[in-house]
């Protein structure tokens, strides 16, 4: 707990827990948002990841009172205050307000700790991450309420501990997520990127190689995972490509989940998975009754056992370029990690091609870029970037561009020109959309002084 942050932030923060509250905070809990650099859509299916936190954050000033209430209010006006009974936490998840993503770190930990009764507080939320961005906005609030949840009830959890419960809570509000968001939050280091590894849970530091920055463009189409379908229709997507996929090699489907997990059981290297990809699956769309008829199951089956809430709509599943995407993209993170370890003369155009390669995967094989990401990749590339890809969900957000340190200053000034100058709303959100970022420091609680 031995961590400042710069006064004038703080100071604000402090100045409008005071106005709302009439009192000082006692302390105060930041997470921070993050970029993954490569390893998209794969941590859900058991895949390692590579991203790196970044210095935007999600920062709480916190009282702890008697009331047996929790009160949340928000810098931002838009954000509206909310409270709520100590003991009635309910999420409603078919309308993902910031709140309801605060209370599903607050009962994440509550049932992780099994507390039957939670301390009342007061909490007002500052945050710089740009919302439904690709950031992890969201994910950094519900790690941020986790850590002020296990503050102000006198508990302590190890930041794995923290990163797993974190993880799994945010499925109150309806996204199958695979972990890597809030597990970067919890276990960064500044200076490093990190490998993420899951089941169990561990992060190996990344060193990136000198001469090249990242940089963060934001292509300011919003995408918020947790109010649309897509997101875990891939999920279902992958679920439904693993079984069909087992079932073709005599395995029992019934329990595996996840490509990764059938990886592991089969005993076989990525490159044997994609070419049993090839040999069972077909490129063309799957019905509902192909999918049934293979795995011998009813269509109420299917849905109760396999489709999630909002995917039970669904009727054409592509199997065949999910899990194409899932293993090419999971070899893609174990290469990058390569390149940076090894550094060799060439690093820098490596990692750039590995990272094209993936937002090809994401663009033609998985489906989840858009075509402003994928414009402002291209204004990328040609602007002097090695490498560019979007990054988080997709659908919107944001794209990270591997840039050598001696193009940088033309190539903010290309992307400006060609991507935010001739709109005027992007105009408008530019300055907070085009940045250089550095690997920063994991998620910490501490008190002023």
């Amino acid at each position: 707990k031995n961590q400042t942050k710069p006064k004038t932030k703080l100071q604000k923060l402090k100045e409008a827990f005071r106005g709302k509250y009439g009192q000082m905070p006692q302390f105060f809990a930041c997470a921070p948002g993050r970029v993954n650099l490569i390893g998209e859509h794969i941590d859900y299916c058991g895949y390692a990841v590579l991203p790196m936190a970044i210095e935007q954050n999600i920062l709480a000033a916190v009282s702890v009172s008697d009331s047996k209430t929790i009160q949340l209010a928000n810098t931002e006006p838009k954000y509206k205050d909310f409270t709520v009974s100590a003991d009635g936490i309910f999420i409603d998840r078919e309308n993902p307000q910031w709140h309801y993503f605060f209370l599903c770190g607050v009962r994440g930990i509550q049932e992780h700790l099994s507390l039957s009764s939670l301390a009342g507080m007061c909490c007002m939320v500052d945050g710089t991450i740009p919302a439904s961005s690709g950031l992890s906005s969201s994910s950094a609030l519900v790690c941020c309420a986790g850590l002020v949840t296990m503050e102000a009830n006198q508990k302590h959890l190890s930041k794995v501990t923290l990163a797993e419960t974190c993880a799994k809570c945010e499925r109150y509000i309806g996204t199958e997520g695979g972990g890597m968001d809030q597990s970067i939050s919890f276990l960064a280091e500044e200076g490093t990127a990190k490998l993420i590894e899951f089941n169990p849970l561990r992060a190996t530091d990344v060193r990136l190689p000198d001469g090249a920055v990242f940089v963060i463009a934001n292509c300011c189409v919003e995408m918020n995972k947790a109010a649309s379908s897509h997101f875990n229709m891939r999920v279902v997507e992958c679920r439904i490509a693993t079984k069909m996929l087992a079932k073709a090699r005599g395995l029992d489907w019934s329990h595996l989940l996840k490509l990764g997990d059938l990886q592991k059981e089969l005993q076989v290297s990525l490159e044997q998975m994609l070419e049993l990809v090839e040999e069972v699956l077909h490129p063309e769309p799957y019905s509902r009754d192909e999918i049934c008829k293979t795995l011998g199951i009813s269509t109420e089956q299917l849905c109760e056992d396999i489709l999630s809430a909002n995917t039970q709509h669904a009727t054409d599943f592509k199997l065949y370029q999910r899990a194409r995407h899932v293993y090419s993209e999971a070899a893609h993170v174990l290469q990058f990690k390569a390149a940076c370890d090894s550094s060799p003369a060439n690093a820098v155009a490596q990692l750039g091609d590995l990272m094209n390669r993936s937002h090809a995967s994401c663009r033609d094989l998985y489906e989840c870029s858009c075509p402003e990401l994928d414009q402002l990749v291209d204004i990328c590339l040609q602007a002097g970037a090695v490498g560019s890809r979007l990054t988080g969900a997709g659908w919107g957000g944001c794209t990270v561009s591997m840039v050598p340190g001696e193009r940088l200053d033309s190539f903010l000034q290309t992307v400006r020109e060609h991507y935010y100058v001739p709109d005027a709303r992007r105009s408008a959100l530019e300055k907070q959309s085009l940045f250089v970022t550095r690997p920063g420091r994991g998620a910490a609680i501490f008190i002023e002084g």
